[in-house]
């Protein structure tokens, strides 16, 4: 419509340019989304680097590209040697000093709880020391160290010899839980960590004989950490601390090794070797 001079109302004005601007318009849109894009895709490949380069530190990551399997690579992935004695013997001394006291001099549990766990401190001060010292890494030298203290802790605040354990059980339920979680939301954890670790990123999940392996190898974890479980509740339940220390060591490094070569087995078996040469 247009006034009765003939020239155009402006609403109409408005209406035959809005056409002109439109391109414009769409063009900045496009342009924003691609940059929205474009963020969210480099956020994902920084994210898939970083995971790639914790899951490298992994036990998992120190095995999962090998061809074949050497005792050297087992012994590697569990830490070495510095390694296995950091996480068994300080334990292991608590155990002995512990049982030594209480079996064979005669003690009250609770006299002997304290050289117990001084015996089993120490000796985790000491590894610490010879990590920095030697300029080792000391990562889990102090992590261990401050496992051993936070339970040294717990079993002197309630003078129980058993507590020096039960941080353990927490870390344990921890971890399942945690896996359990990522198979119900449909993302195996084990699966994430070796598609990252093969170069895989997520693409195993479009794959179905990879994503049941990573399920399965999931449910394998979980098992180790209900196994420690259910065999050292019961023993923590009857107070039977000998018991309880001695399938804690053993149920430890060894049982963890055992599944780690399971879970290569596995992961060499989805990933042939020309899959792993190419990537």
């Amino acid at each position: 419509m247009a006034n009765a001079d003939g020239s155009p109302r402006p609403d109409e004005g408005e209406r035959a340019d809005a056409p002109a601007e439109r391109p414009a318009e769409a063009e900045a849109e496009a342009e924003a989304e691609a940059d929205v894009d474009a963020g969210t895709g480099s956020a994902a490949g920084e994210f898939g680097r970083q995971f790639a380069a914790a899951a490298e530190k992994s036990g998992l990551g120190a095995l999962a590209r090998d061809e074949k399997l050497s005792g050297r690579d087992l012994l590697t992935a569990v830490g070495g040697v510095r390694g296995i004695l950091e996480a068994l013997l300080p334990g292991l001394v608590f155990l002995i000093v512990y049982s030594g006291l209480t079996s064979f001099a005669g003690q009250d549990p609770q006299a002997a709880l304290v050289p117990a766990l001084a015996a089993s401190v120490g000796l985790a001060v000491v590894f610490t020391v010879a990590r920095l010292v030697t300029k080792g890494q000391p990562t889990q030298a102090i992590a261990g160290l401050i496992g051993v203290l936070a339970s040294a802790a717990l079993a002197l605040w309630s003078g129980d010899a058993r507590d020096n354990y039960v941080i353990g059980f927490y870390t344990n339920a921890a971890y399942a839980l945690a896996l359990t979680v990522s198979l119900f939301v449909g993302w195996p954890a084990i699966g994430l960590i070796v598609g990252f670790l093969m170069g895989d990123g997520v693409a195993w999940k479009q794959d179905k004989r990879k994503y049941r392996a990573a399920q399965f190898l999931t449910l394998v974890w979980i098992g180790l950490f209900v196994a420690r479980l259910a065999v050292q509740v019961p023993f923590y339940l009857v107070d039977n601390v000998e018991a309880l220390g001695a399938t804690r060591l053993l149920m430890g490094v060894p049982l963890y090794a055992l599944v780690l070569v399971f879970s290569w087995l596995v992961v060499r078996a989805i990933y042939p070797s020309s899959a792993r040469s190419a990537e």
